[in-house]
């Protein structure tokens, strides 16, 4: 039996609607069921079958799903349309008014009961709060879809952790995002439940904490997952539209099984423009390991896509990660007045609640830029600001990288005390039990 409200609910329901249409209990009743058995049902003594829910729909010109539940036939899919719509419109950079559409459709949801839609709704609001750096309130909205698909399977739930993931780890909480990433895999392959959406998200999701913990290994190995899974469309925006489109028509003509059909097809394309960001992470990804291996024309190429695909409207804090990369990048290519242009570019949108690890990224690379300059009071200032930012966040391996610029500058500059304070500092971060170091690795996915 699906969900249906209290007998006496459906009883009032049956008798109102019997009354507009100017029928007797005998009349609503023939040629299956007994007058007495409507007189019982319409004063909520009896719980109707489905059956009987039906015949009575059938006589009375509603769905059985109104008669049930009281909701207008066309609510639910109305609302997966306009579900559908909020989804485009985040996809294409409109943050604020994705916003108000996905706040219209939760209110609008929660009056009707409709726990999937709210759901929806919620993880559409957490996305839009990530764009925006809203991190903790985008954390609490995954909390809440998560909590409304509680009986739903892990696959349904994994957007909602994904979400939950990547809020802790733009907020510099990087083992914790790692951990949730990975139990998430492991009880999906545990289960057998080797969703290739799910999958593709977790994987590509998990590159960048990898990166900034200095797991880089594991970082190519998710990449390669990731884009193993990532589905194949030519324009999916364009299809998006032609299904939204399709089901308007189809629900104008009153046939709402064939307009949830298309609205799900589009809703599916618009998810997969939401994974443009997490395919992009893996062209940066690409680009890193061209970088280590010297190959700097083809990692310039390969964060360029990157960039690109985080168009300036959208996911600003991947792109501000990406961007530093790119300056290092460019940096080795002789171009250091354009990395050092773009580098204080990007802190002007960072902060150590928003982005920590990035920002100390970028100061760390701006001290390189100065130190190669001869500017080593510049150089100085930056290391100790990164130093700060990355011990906050708990990113050891960099922070132990940091220590020993910074010594070598100290150095260089005659402060041999101070440098050996900075070397000690480093080794005590680089020996710090438990924090370089991962559990096992996923299993790998069947691709």
């Amino acid at each position: 039996m699906g969900e249906r409200d209290e007998p006496a609910a459906i009883g009032r329901r049956v008798q109102q609607l019997r009354v507009e249409h100017g029928l007797t209990q005998k009349q609503l009743a023939e040629p299956v069921y007994t007058p007495a058995y409507i007189s019982t049902l319409e004063a909520g003594r009896v719980r109707p079958s489905d059956d009987a829910l039906r015949h009575l729909a059938g006589r009375l010109g509603v769905t059985f799903d109104e008669l049930a539940t009281g909701r207008p036939a066309r609510l639910v899919t109305e609302v997966h349309l306009r579900l559908t719509g909020a989804q485009r419109t985040l996809a294409v950079g409109e943050t604020e008014a994705a916003v108000e559409q996905y706040t219209g459709l939760l209110a609008e949801a929660e009056a009707h009961g409709l726990a999937e839609e709210q759901a929806a709704a919620l993880l559409g609001l957490g996305e839009c709060a990530l764009e925006t750096g809203e991190l903790a309130e985008g954390r609490q909205y995954f909390e809440r879809a998560e909590a409304r698909l509680a009986e739903a399977p892990l696959p349904a739930r994994v957007p909602a952790l994904r979400g939950r993931a990547v809020a802790h780890y733009l907020a510099g909480e990087l083992r914790y995002a790692v951990y949730l990433l990975e139990s998430t895999i492991d009880e999906l392959n545990r289960g057998g439940l080797h969703d290739p959406d799910a999958l593709l998200l977790l994987y590509a999701s998990a590159i960048g904490p990898y990166m900034d913990m200095g797991a880089h290994a594991r970082a190519a190995q998710a990449a390669e997952f990731a884009l193993a899974l990532a589905p194949q469309s030519g324009d999916p925006a364009l299809v998006a539209r032609m299904h939204r489109s399709v089901a308007r028509t189809l629900l104008a003509e009153g046939r709402l099984a064939e307009a949830d059909a298309s609205l799900a097809k589009a809703a599916e394309l618009y998810r997969g423009l939401q994974l443009r960001t997490e395919l992009a992470n893996c062209h940066w990804m690409r680009g890193y390991v061209y970088a280590q291996n010297g190959e700097l024309e083809r990692a310039e190429k390969e964060m360029r896509e990157a960039l690109e695909m985080l168009s300036a409207k959208r996911a600003s804090l991947y792109s501000s990660q990406v961007t530093v990369e790119l300056a290092d990048v460019l940096r080795r290519r002789g171009s250091s007045q354009e990395a050092e242009a773009m580098l204080r570019d990007v802190l002007g949108g960072l902060s150590p609640e928003r982005g920590a690890v990035h920002a100390a990224a970028a100061h760390r690379l701006l001290g390189i830029i100065a130190e190669d300059a001869r500017r080593a009071e510049q150089a100085e200032e930056h290391y100790v600001r990164a130093m700060s930012l990355l011990e906050r966040a708990g990113a050891a391996g960099d922070l132990a990288d940091l220590c020993r610029l910074l010594g070598d500058l100290l150095r260089r500059t005659g402060r041999v005390e101070a440098a050996l304070d900075a070397y000690r500092t480093g080794l005590g971060h680089r020996t710090a039990p438990g924090t370089t170091t991962l559990g096992p690795a996923p299993a790998q996915p069947p691709v």
